[in-house]
């Protein structure tokens, strides 16, 4: 097994558990705390999302070591692989770069800390209902193309290492 080989199965592993994590999102958490009041529903995703942000470090390192993993691959990628193999590792590369992880910094967490920084006990509930919708259909609609993007280069992952 080739030093690409290992990169390529750690690579195709984070995303594979990125792509389960925003999956369980879009699945289970959101349809489930969408059941709730406007309250109930701001302030479980303060909770949920408190343990992210607390710094997990098994989550840090699988959601930032996924894109390490995935640019590291591109590179030797690049040099040590031809044609469709060597154009699906970059491809996913960008993809995921473009797909779920941008996504992630540039909106859903924005999105998060907007959420966070409500004091829900002083809110009336017309500014619980205009956060929630300020936050909920945009969040749960990125979260999905990250989830989307994250399982097509899982898949097109897999597909290099059984040509390999």
């Amino acid at each position: 097994m080739s030093s690409l080989d290992v990169v390529l199965i750690l690579a195709t592993l984070l995303c594979a558990l990125v792509a389960g994590f925003a999956f369980a999102f879009a699945a289970v958490v959101m349809p489930g705390i969408g059941k709730l009041a406007d309250r109930d529903f701001i302030r479980a995703f303060q909770v949920i999302d408190g343990v992210i942000q607390a710094g997990q470090p098994v989550f840090g390192l699988i959601w930032l070591g996924s894109s390490v993993a995935l640019v590291i691959s591109a590179v030797m990628g690049v040099v040590q692989l031809a044609g469709m193999e060597r154009a699906l590792v970059v491809l996913s590369a960008l993809a995921y770069g473009f797909g779920v992880q941008m996504p992630t910094f540039r909106i859903n967490v924005p999105l998060n800390n907007r959420l966070q920084s409500l004091d829900i006990d002083a809110m009336d509930a017309g500014a619980l209902s205009a956060a929630r919708c300020d936050f909920e259909k945009r969040w749960n609609r990125w979260n999905a193309i990250r989830t989307a993007v994250a399982t097509m280069v899982s898949g097109a992952l897999m597909l290099v290492l059984l040509w390999l």
